[in-house]
């Protein structure tokens, strides 16, 4: 977007700026503000839509607020990024979710304005309150604002941290910006609860209402302002379920009106004594009609022309790993009248929805609540169901002890399909699938596999769907296939047995999950050097094939493991069998070639890969380290 000398938007430096304008000017501000997220969107990509729907809601906030001092905690934090323009990064808004750029969510590291970093949903009321705290025990912190979406706040996490926040009875702000929309559509009581209440938003206009408190009113209006409010909100005799944990509630107001936003908070922080909810409803991808009029209301964009907001979109040369899951599962459905689906409020981005097309009745997306999901599938296993349970690798470790006490402890046999396995581009470290092997493997009678390509996938859909004896998992990465010819169908695998891909004579290379490609080039690249490489696919991380993995260390001088995790999975899991059955007293070389102990911030998958020395050529030379110095190996074409 080219801008004016006169813009209003070129005349903030930081929040301070905005402190001294007019209302009429904020009004501006949030027109040049949402025009700027759409042009830098545009060339970038990212989350579009949340970020349209709070550009008022921003505005408000930091003109009322005193920034940085007091802290705005954006929960999920993909609708920061009018935040970040307004927070002295809009020079580097064009950056967003590239490598060295700017984060496409809150962090820390980044700026003074991000107090508390999120990606992951409903933390922001725990953080919040816990920034209360610290202001309310001396520390140099003023008010804490959470800002938190409907769909977030139907996940267990923001209950509780309601519930403290009701008890504890410190001054402190919960937004929530109710759009009716999460990635899906929200779903459970709480979006039901929510909606009636949003249905009723023309009497939230009163003033009594808009000002926000009862108790800056004398007696009788106060009484009085309480009774209207029960009837905005449909609930008779009562206060709203955030007045009974122990908040004043004030709303639903229009979260795009500036002329209601800026006296409540004005209100708010005027006369606040206690916690405050203010019910803000808003429209997700509001004012741009592309994003309005989609589905998902642009939530996660590729580049787009702005006049269309046709996105740019390469041609992939294979299916996604996702949905060629998901066009498995639903075959594997189609034979098995017992498989059913479990997803978290993503059910496209799991691929869960094309079982869902075929058999709605089949599928169940529990909103966002990962913990409750794990043990759902759980009781349904219990009841003789095959449940596949599908998120995100990152988002799997939400419910990490219901996995141990729910699932392993009782041998449930639930089935856990984890995409977005290992680095995932653009969305940074926050999304990494990274430690699923290893946060699984060490658990007692689970199965843990990784497919190397979609084909493999399919095999491993119709291995799970077989699978009765116990908690089993696959993992697949984000993005698309390698191309190779899919079966008909998936076919079992048989538990704990892995492959030889092509066979060699000095150095062999096992390889767990979707890295194989790069092992093959690498392995290709080493035939310069006149060295012979055995490519093998462990495919199971757990149980271990321990007569695939004593072949390729007597057979060869050395041994590389290959995966896309932690330190802590599949190699330590060779290395550990290798120790214990004597094999490293012979003295073979290996190498574990792993994520390293670092967080990896966002970049393509392919800079991530080379940044985290996971590339082709990180895998050659880590063979040519092992075998040079005893064979002074030299490239067969060099002098």
């Amino acid at each position: 977007m080219q801008n004016t000398p006169t813009s209003i938007l070129d005349q903030v430096i930081s929040p301070a700026d905005m402190r001294h304008f007019s209302d009429a000017q904020l009004m501006q501000l949030s027109k040049e503000v949402r025009d700027e997220v759409i042009s830098a969107v545009s060339e970038t990509g990212g989350h579009l839509g949340s970020s349209l729907g709070v550009v008022e809601l921003t505005v408000a906030l930091h003109a009322v607020f005193n920034t940085p001092f007091d802290k705005i905690i954006w929960d999920v934090g993909h609708q920061c990024y009018p935040h970040k323009i307004l927070t002295a990064r809009r020079d580097r808004i064009r950056t967003l979710r590239q490598k060295d750029g700017l984060s496409g969510f809150t962090k820390r590291s980044e700026s003074e304005y991000d107090p508390f970093g999120a990606a992951h949903s409903s933390t922001s009321i725990s953080a919040a309150l816990g920034f209360s705290i610290g202001r309310d025990m001396g520390l140099p912190t003023g008010d804490a604002i959470a800002v938190i979406g409907d769909g977030s706040i139907s996940a267990g996490m923001a209950y509780e941290a309601l519930n403290n926040a009701g008890a504890e009875g410190r001054r402190l702000f919960v937004i929530l910006n109710d759009n009716e929309m999460s990635i899906a559509p929200p779903v459970g009581a709480m979006s039901s609860y929510l909606s009636r209440l949003y249905a009723n938003e023309p009497l939230a206009k009163m003033k009594s209402l808009a000002e926000g408190f009862e108790a800056a009113l004398p007696s009788p209006l106060r009484d009085g302002a309480k009774r209207a409010r029960q009837l905005v909100t449909g609930i008779h005799g009562s206060g709203t379920l955030f007045e009974e944990l122990g908040f004043e509630y004030v709303g639903p107001i229009n979260g795009h009106d500036l002329s209601q936003l800026l006296p409540v908070l004005r209100a708010a922080r005027a006369r606040a004594t206690g916690p405050v909810l203010i019910h803000a409803c808003t429209v997700k991808g509001k004012g741009y009609a592309p994003a309005e009029q989609s589905a998902d209301c642009y939530h996660g964009v590729s580049k787009f022309n702005v006049e269309t907001g046709t996105q740019v979109k390469s041609k992939p040369n294979a299916p996604s790993y996702t949905s060629v899951f998901g066009k498995a599962l639903t075959q594997e459905a189609r034979h098995d009248p017992k498989i059913v689906g479990v997803t978290a409020a993503m059910p496209s981005g799991t691929g869960i929805n094309i079982l869902n097309d075929a058999f709605p009745a089949r599928v169940f997306d529990v909103g966002i609540a990962e913990q409750h999901a794990v043990t759902f599938a759980a009781g349904m296993a219990a009841s003789g169901l095959k449940p596949f349970c599908a998120i995100y690798s990152t988002f799997l470790q939400r419910g990490y002890d219901q996995i141990v006490h729910d699932v392993a402890l009782q041998g449930l046999p639930v089935r856990f399909a984890i995409d977005r396995a290992g680095l995932v581009g653009a969305d940074g470290a926050t999304h990494a699938g990274a430690f699923d092997v290893a946060y699984l493997a060490t658990l007692p009678g689970f199965t843990v596999m990784a497919a190397s390509d979609e084909a493999e996938l399919m095999h491993m859909v119709a291995t799970a769907a077989a699978h009765d004896e116990g908690p089993i998992s696959f993992r697949y990465p984000r993005g698309n296939g390698t191309g190779v010819l899919l079966p008909e169908r998936g076919e079992p695998l048989e538990i704990g047995k892995g492959r030889i891909v092509s066979q060699g004579s000095d150095v062999a290379i096992l390889s767990f999950g979707a890295h194989l490609e790069e092992a093959e080039q690498a392995a290709k690249q080493l035939e310069a050097y006149g060295i012979s490489v055995t490519l093998a696919d462990a495919r199971f991380a757990k149980p271990l094939d321990t007569d695939l993995i004593l072949q390729l260390v007597h057979h060869h001088e050395a041994l590389i493991t290959l995966e896309q995790g932690s330190v802590g999975g599949f190699g330590a899991m060779v290395l550990h069998h290798l120790a214990e059955t004597g094999q490293l007293d012979r003295g073979v070389k290996i190498r574990t070639l792993t994520l390293p102990d670092r967080f990896i911030d966002q970049a393509s998958p392919q800079e991530m890969y080379e940044d985290a020395c996971l590339s082709a050529s990180h895998i050659e030379a880590a063979i040519l380290d092992l075998v040079q110095p005893a064979k002074n190996v030299l490239p067969l074409n060099s002098a």
